[in-house]
């Protein structure tokens, strides 16, 4: 790669583009990231932080388009389906709905392991090599039941299937729950431990990502909104933004759940909707949990940071609709009241949405575009997108640079959508 100029121009400064931008640094290119606000301000600023190697298994299983559909009755339910009539919507739905079958519950379940178990490793390697100051702790999370039936089911199908994928998970009563976990309530059932999961604060690692790119020689251009394409032939010739024109020998389409309504700029139809998440924030409890929990009956995700608190989760569709839905964040006061002693802390510090990239597959899309010789995509990393980073990041600069990677990366080509 020619490092007397920009080699590639990432567009997206979010924990993708970010990391993509920190491997291809590392590999020799030089890299321009074109961020349309400030880096990582989408949905890797507000989510929970965790690294979870056990959340293989996707969502599509047979029998969730009816869970689906009947939340749209309730505008508070963990995953809820907002009934506004949405053509895009509709077919993503549909799409979405052809994967809820075991065949491909578990081809994606493989897929979405390789890169977890990949980037798990690697976040290691980079916070303790690159200095990153992001709150990582390796101390696994940890699910939690108030009714044993839950947790039986829990061990029937999701414990069972990660023991099957040789991740360890350790059941546990309620009362060694309790004990481990001073924060809960009494009434625990039971719980599962995942002890090879981790977490971190999301918002810093993206921050500490951004410095080391800029470190390195990486140029951020913040505000930069895309506003069009130059096209040769079959290459891009160009990219169109707010703040000028920009070129490179490569593109990397790294937009998060904004990269379909920029790829049909390119004739690109993603099969992507944006997954609606929500959390708060807070200044840390006195009592605090000390493990990174799911509350299991209302899906509520609780992280402690010595720096604060966050409590999140739920995914709701409701295309590109902005804002906060009270119903949604009183669902998870709620929810954490139920279990925890101290359920907020003493100061709220935010009240956060952002949009997470689904694909139909729940498997991103990562590798070389069919129609454009010189694209790539890195995207639909769904709920998954800090977990996934830094194997996308090493990837992505694989392939870029002709090398052998270290996981296959055919099941995440963008060519099994024709693209």
């Amino acid at each position: 790669m020619n490092a007397t100029r920009h080699d590639v121009l990432i567009l997206g400064g979010g924990v993708i583009g970010l990391a993509c931008a920190l491997y291809l640094l590392k590999a020799g290119a030089s890299v321009r990231v074109l961020e349309q606000g400030t880096p990582g301000c989408g949905s890797s600023h507000g989510n929970c932080g965790t690294i979870t190697p056990s959340h293989a298994p996707p969502l599509a299983v047979p029998g969730m388009i009816g869970v689906a559909l009947r939340s749209v009755f309730h505008a508070d339910a963990p995953l809820y389906l907002n009934p506004r009539l949405d053509g895009a919507r509709l077919r993503w739905l549909l799409g979405f709905a052809r994967h809820c079958n075991w065949r491909d519950f578990h081809a994606a379940t493989f897929a979405r392991l390789a890169i977890l178990q990949r980037s798990r490793q690697l976040l290691a390697e980079l916070v303790r090599d690159e200095k990153l100051a992001c709150e990582f702790a390796e101390q696994g999370t940890l699910l939690v039941y108030r009714t044993a039936k839950l947790q039986r089911d829990d061990e029937k199908k999701h414990a069972a299937v990660l023991e099957s994928l040789g991740i360890e998970v350790q059941r546990l009563s309620g009362e060694q729950v309790e004990a481990i976990e001073p924060a809960l309530r009494p009434g625990v059932a039971g719980g599962l431990f995942q002890p090879q999961d981790a977490s971190l604060r999301p918002d810093r690692y993206v921050a500490e990502l951004a410095r080391r790119v800029v470190e390195l020689g990486g140029v951020i251009e913040s505000d930069a909104c895309i506003e069009g394409f130059e096209t040769d032939s079959a290459r891009i010739s160009g990219v169109q933004t707010s703040c000028g024109a920009f070129r490179a020998e490569q593109i990397v389409l790294a937009l998060g759940a904004w990269s379909p309504l920029l790829a049909t700029r390119l004739g690109l139809r993603l099969p992507m909707q944006p997954g609606k998440g929500y959390s708060l924030t807070y200044n840390r409890p006195v009592l605090a949990p000390r493990h990174a929990l799911t509350l299991c009956e209302p899906s509520v995700c609780v992280t402690t940071w010595s720096s604060g608190y966050r409590l999140g989760s739920t995914m709701e569709f409701s295309g590109y609709r902005e804002g906060l839905n009270r119903s949604r964040l009183d669902a998870l006061r709620r929810g954490a009241a139920a279990y925890l002693y101290e359920p907020e802390g003493g100061e709220l510090v935010e009240e956060w949405w952002g949009w997470r990239p689904m694909s139909i597959d729940e498997v991103p899309i990562i590798g070389a575009s069919k129609r454009w010789a010189n694209l790539w995509l890195a995207t639909a990393h769904g709920m998954l997108g800090v977990s996934m980073s830094a194997a996308t990041g090493e990837l992505v600069a694989s392939m870029l640079a002709g090398t052998s990677p270290a996981i296959d990366p055919t099941p995440y080509a963008p060519a099994r959508f024709g693209l």
